[in-house]
């Protein structure tokens, strides 16, 4: 059975226990599924110092109890139980850490996965995550460019010195180096983050979003990648730009399709909340559902 929609579906594992994230991935790869994606936080500060910018009041949709891994090194983990799924974080916190250690860190994933990982990033949103771990969280934006600038670099597998505003460092390499390079996803929706997607990501990644919102994005993004020699159609290496998405408004065969056909690539689904289940569900439940989901909309054919 061919798939019934012309794109590409990765499944989250954000807000499951973490010893359930093996067996999320390995369901989902038997399941014809493209990609896991992961979500970021670095720690639960007890005050909030800013707006959480992806809800309509501002605040966490997670507490203290909720169960957090960093994601390099879950997807390192998931990477081992499996042979051909893809692992996205979605997204890395880019601003709070230190872009050396990044780079180490994400060639490491790389290799160990068999170049099976994309790179979705941001900036951070958090102060309490840049001040605590030593970045300012002023500046974060033009910090980050350079921190992401340092990766691609790095990643090459190069001599390579940088000296910025930011980061100063005279020759060094990393070895070995990834034999692809790492796809970036790059998050955010303001439109300085669309400019960043366009002018460095190999694809841009929605938090949630309704169907309208989408598709103005995706026009967007179709205008700015021209602007740097670019399209949707090919990002510059031959394959179309990833749209990566979390849509609130549109499902099954009809939306699914809508979503294609709007330049979305890959639809991020949560098959278990779907069929009515909530996300302290078994394993075992989650796993029959991520397999009917596949079943139904063709992944193993």
């Amino acid at each position: 059975m061919a798939r019934v929609v012309d794109v590409e579906f990765s499944v989250p594992v954000s807000f499951s226990p973490v010893d359930q994230y093996i067996s999320i991935a390995q369901g989902a790869e038997a399941a014809g599924f493209d990609r896991v994606v992961l979500p970021d936080s670095l720690f639960h500060p007890r005050r909030q110092d800013k707006d959480y910018p992806y809800t309509p009041d501002g605040s966490r949709m997670w507490d203290e109890t909720t169960e957090w891994v960093e994601p390099l090194i879950a997807c390192a983990a998931m990477g081992g139980a499996t042979s051909r799924i893809r692992f996205c974080p979605q997204v890395l916190k880019v601003g709070p850490r230190n872009p050396l250690l990044l780079t180490r860190q994400v060639g490491s994933v790389a290799l160990l996965t068999g170049n099976r990982l994309d790179l979705g990033v941001g900036i951070g949103w958090d102060p309490n995550e840049f001040e605590w771990c030593g970045a300012p969280f002023k500046g974060r934006g033009k910090r980050t460019d350079e921190s992401l600038a340092i990766l691609r670099e790095g990643l090459h597998g190069q001599w390579m010195e940088f000296h910025g505003d930011h980061f100063d460092f005279d020759e060094l390499i990393f070895t070995p180096a990834p034999s692809e390079q790492v796809p970036f996803y790059v998050g955010g929706h303001t439109e300085i983050a669309l400019k960043r997607a366009a002018r460095i990501g190999q694809g841009w990644t929605s938090a949630m979003m309704g169907f309208d919102d989408i598709v103005a994005t995706v026009n967007r993004l179709g205008e700015l990648l021209e602007e740097q020699g670019r399209s949707l159609a090919d990002r510059g290496d031959g394959k179309r730009f990833a749209i990566q998405v979390v849509c609130l408004d549109r499902y099954g065969s009809k939306g699914f399709a809508e979503l294609a056909a709007a330049g979305v690539t890959d639809i991020i689904v949560m098959p278990w909340l779907i069929e009515g289940h909530g996300y302290d569900c078994t394993a075992e439940q989650k796993i029959e559902s991520i397999a009917r989901f596949g079943e139904k909309y063709g992944l193993t054919g």
